[in-house]
């Protein structure tokens, strides 16, 4: 395996982290959007 293959398996890890990480913080936030939603004083 030589360096590029390396580097750019590592930039494919790395962009997946990335994007699994983005989309479970911005579905936190819908949630935390519902939550404080359902709990607010009406």
């Amino acid at each position: 395996m030589t360096d590029l293959e390396r580097w750019k398996e590592r930039g494919v890890m790395l962009r997946v982290f990335v994007y699994v990480f983005a989309t479970h913080a911005f579905a936190g936030f819908v949630w935390i959007l519902f939550y404080v939603g359902q709990n607010a004083r009406k």
